[in-house]
């Protein structure tokens, strides 16, 4: 990837927290919805650095996917458990339930929630942090989110808003965000307050000296990463387009150093793959033949060939349509070497329905249509979200 300019200084909400808003806490028992890549600048984690705040009575944790510690997979229920480090209980928002349970809110008189969010729909965080907001409105608890900078910037969106029949539905209401956000979690929250319904008495503390055209290692803030998967920044500039393998038989990387920058399984053409990929000149990136075999997940121990995604110009790139494209592609070059994961239950919808939003990815692809018929289908649907977020962003 090109080399990031000079970094400018940039301080988390947590710190200004801690550095400005630690009166607001004093004699509170607070509750803290976070994730180990929730770090400071000298890479102390969110739970670590509220436990030693002075005045701050932390009573219960509160995991997503990956838990608190991140230590899980992929889509693996997480247990409720005691945290190692702490002693305090950590109830789980991603297993057998989706919200705090009224046991846990009864522990509580403040919900701080500080996690690491992608800048992309298929991200589970954000979801989460919905689903404990609205747990929270009924429980009549204040939520406080510890804002952080979107790390592939907060200037550009990509992708469709999904259908309302298969977008994710929090509070019995659509959640309509396009792939590539384009924004912070905290400015997701008060998009989700209003949208969802959500009535949540909530306080966003922004970032201090964040810049909507700044990625995070323009920043000066450390990456840490934010689920096992995701190990770099490299990782999360592709990950908006190339997730959509996720909804194929392809492998998509897992189970190798380059997650989501590795895309193949058995009997790829690879040099073919890269050839025509390459010629269709997509701005910002290359594509380079790849042979892998993954230790876990899809195809496993199996000897893949495809390509490896070489991001040259990421201030050019648009992830989202390179992912379309990588499924015209292999569709023409290998239409026999994978296919659609089928629906978990008959009747049900494709994972990359799921993914996409809709079912249109799929349909359109099978039926021949070329990726830039797909791609200008989502300029009016970027418009209006554009419009819909103008008053609800905090960062220039």
């Amino acid at each position: 990837m090109e080399n990031a300019p000079n970094t400018r200084s940039v301080t988390t909400g947590l710190e200004v927290l801690v550095e400005e808003h630690l009166h607001k806490l004093e004699g509170a028992r607070v509750g803290l919805l976070t994730v180990a890549a929730a770090v400071d600048r000298s890479l102390s984690g969110a739970v670590e650095v509220l436990r030693l705040a002075p005045g701050v009575k932390l009573s219960v944790l509160f995991g997503p996917e990956h838990g608190v510690r991140g230590e899980a997979q992929a889509g693996a229920p997480v247990a409720d458990t005691t945290d190692p480090e702490t002693g305090l209980p950590v109830y789980s928002l991603y297993g057998s339930r989706r919200e705090p349970p009224p046991e846990a809110m009864a522990q509580i008189d403040v919900l701080i929630v500080d996690l690491v969010d992608v800048g992309c729909r298929y991200w589970t965080y954000p979801y989460t942090m919905a689903h404990a907001m609205k747990a929270a409105a009924q429980a009549n608890i204040p939520v406080i989110v510890l804002d952080r900078p979107n790390p592939i910037t907060g200037t550009r969106t990509e992708g469709n808003l999904p259908d309302p029949a298969v977008a994710r539905k929090i509070n019995d209401r659509p959640v309509q965000i396009p792939i590539r956000t384009g924004l912070s979690l905290g400015e997701l929250a008060r998009l989700f307050n209003e949208d969802l319904k959500l009535g949540c008495s909530l306080t966003v503390i922004p970032c201090r000296g964040w810049r909507r055209e700044q990625w995070l290692d323009e920043t000066g803030l450390p990456y840490v990463l934010p689920s096992p998967n995701t190990p770099t920044l490299d990782t999360l500039t592709v990950y908006p387009g190339t997730c959509l393998i996720e909804g194929t038989t392809l492998s998509e990387g897992r189970g190798t150093t380059k997650p989501f920058e590795l895309i193949g399984a058995p009997g790829i053409p690879a040099r073919r793959l890269a050839d025509a990929l390459n010629e269709r000149q997509l701005p910002g990136v290359r594509f380079r033949p790849a042979h892998f075999v993954p230790v876990f997940s899809k195809h496993e121990g199996e000897l893949c060939s495809g390509v490896q995604v070489h991001v040259t110009d990421r201030g050019r790139l648009n992830a989202t349509a390179v992912g379309v494209h990588l499924l015209h592609a292999l569709k023409q070059l290998a239409p026999d070497q994978w296919q659609w994961r089928k629906p978990y239950r008959e009747g049900g919808t494709h994972p990359v329905d799921h993914l996409y939003g809709s079912s249109d990815l799929r349909l359109k692809l099978d039926a021949g249509a070329y990726p830039d018929d797909i791609i200008a289908g989502w300029n009016e649907d970027l418009a209006l979200f554009a419009q819909r977020t103008e008053g609800l962003l905090l960062y220039e």
